[in-house]
């Protein structure tokens, strides 16, 4: 199952050398939309219904029908659901703080959210916040003369303990092939890739060891992708509806990234990096979706469109 890939110990993870699995006390993590818990509504236009009505019965910030992987990481570490860090009502950073939001990418972009949606919060960006925000935490922590003005906040040796999680990548293929030929966006992977690395790179000098790397889906399969082919020509899908060429690059991209975190280990030897095969997971799921009770993706879905955002925002299922 795509929800059991937890406790390193799932879906292509690596165990973590040396230390109990699933004994975290906080979590920050660094993504897109598939990781987004409500940064990109606090910062714009929230999101709207139907999301979030199939667990959360109203929009709750997620471009999803209800949780995305980092709740169930989050349940299954017997955390709170992580507050965005761009949120600033109702927010509690004692066990983490996502700084994901809809629309990012890993590489900064020359295009803004109100042209194709995608988001000024890159990877980069998203570690700076991060380190103004340890840094902050930290001397409000320490300021507190009481447990209850330190009880939304981290406690500062948690940061060490911390699981470092990233989702990122699947924008930067998107903008690729919008922007670039197949082979222009094979030769950026690698700059792609040594950017992800750099971000986690930048959380190891802090203190950070202990990583969760996601690869991209299958971005063929997003229904968002087929919206606008009427009349496909033979082999442009595959046998599951989804446009062959575009999870061909998923894949290669993937590659890259699997190639760049094992040098990523050698590199940093006090941490533990887990990569994590979520393309292996979505698709295994997609080409069994009668066996696992899953209606046709591709014919179930719900399009709005964003006039203030200029994009189409796909619900699947």
């Amino acid at each position: 199952s795509l929800l059991l890939v937890f406790c390193f110990l799932g879906v292509g993870g690596e165990g973590l050398k040396g230390q109990q699995p699933c004994e975290f006390p906080a979590i920050y993590n660094f993504g897109d939309s598939n990781s987004d818990t409500g940064g990109i509504s606090a910062a714009f236009e929230p999101i709207p219904a139907p999301y979030g009505e199939g667990f959360f019965h109203k929009p709750y910030g997620r471009d999803s029908d209800g949780r995305l992987l980092i709740d169930f990481i989050a349940e299954h570490l017997s955390l709170p659901y992580l507050s965005a860090y761009l949120n600033s009502l109702a927010t509690n950073y004692r066990h983490g703080a996502n700084f994901a939001t809809g629309g990012s990418t890993i590489r900064r972009q020359n295009e803004t959210i109100f042209e194709y949606g995608i988001s000024p919060f890159s990877l980069d960006i998203q570690i700076i916040q991060f380190s103004q925000f340890k840094t902050r935490t930290n001397d409000l922590y320490n300021q507190a003369k009481t447990p209850l003005e330190r009880s939304n906040l981290p406690r500062p040796q948690d940061y060490a303990k911390a699981l470092y999680t990233f989702d990122i990548g699947q924008n930067d293929l998107s903008v690729g092939f919008r922007k670039m030929s197949f082979d222009q966006l094979r030769a950026a992977m690698p700059d792609i890739v040594n950017q992800l690395a750099t971000a986690v790179q930048r959380i190891y000098q802090q203190g950070g060891r202990a990583f969760w790397i996601h690869n991209t889906g299958p971005i063929g399969c997003l229904p968002v992708n087929l919206f606008y082919i009427q009349n496909p020509p033979a082999g442009f899908l595959d046998q599951y509806g989804c446009v062959k060429a575009q999870n061909d690059m998923a894949v290669e991209f993937n590659r890259h990234l699997k190639d760049r975190v094992i040098k990523l280990r050698a590199e940093l030897p006090q941490a533990a990096i887990t990569y994590v095969d979520v393309y292996a997971a979505k698709y295994g799921l997609i080409s069994n979706a009668k066996n696992q009770g899953i209606f046709h993706h591709h014919n179930h879905c719900t399009c709005l469109y964003s006039s203030q955002f200029s994009r189409f925002i796909m619900t699947l299922f």
